[in-house]
């Protein structure tokens, strides 16, 4: 396993050792020992699972109270995904890094606690699973607006499907400190 670090703090892309012949492949997707052996040592609480479809852009979301760190990759198709650092604070506040994530790659992404996370998919489907450090709290989520211009985060698609809830989502500048995970 290879684990890449990223120029926000804390933020990994993990390229996991995949196993493959005539027959397939085989892939740990997390292995509690050999992911703690390379710097990676989380407990994580929940699994989820997404499907959706060319266009979807889901994001961008975090929680406080109960800020998750979460293991994102994807079982089938391809998405870029996003993290930004929403820790007040922190020397990269507001700065953004995106990966593709496939199948076919079978890349994975750490995005600690204190970031905001989303995803637009790029393929005609994903499926896209993902670990969490802590429960889902839908009292204590936020959406932060998907292209906020002082963020600058250059999505693959320029016209994506949301949520309401993202379609509404804020400006990183109109969030209060007491919102945001602290550095």
């Amino acid at each position: 396993m290879i684990i890449e670090t990223t120029p926000l703090a804390g933020l990994l892309l993990v390229k996991p050792d995949v196993f493959g012949d005539e027959r397939g492949f085989f892939q740990e997707t997390w292995n509690l020992r050999g992911y703690t052996e390379a710097g990676l040592d989380r407990h994580f609480v929940q699994d989820n699972l997404s499907l959706s479809r060319k266009g979807i852009l889901r994001g961008l979301h975090f929680q406080n109270p109960g800020p998750q760190g979460k293991l994102v990759y994807v079982l089938q198709g391809e998405v870029f995904d996003v993290a930004v650092d929403v820790r007040a604070d922190s020397p990269t506040f507001g700065q953004w890094y995106g990966a593709i994530l496939s199948a076919e790659n079978h890349h994975q992404l750490f995005v600690p606690e204190g970031f905001a996370h989303g995803f637009c998919v790029t393929s005609e489907t994903a499926l896209f699973a993902y670990k969490c450090t802590d429960f889902y709290n839908p009292k204590a989520e936020f959406s932060l607006l998907w292209n906020d211009p002082d963020i600058g985060i250059e999505w693959p698609i320029k016209n994506p499907e949301l949520s309401e809830k993202d379609r509404n989502g804020q400006p990183l500048s109109e969030f209060s400190r007491d919102s945001l995970a602290v550095w």
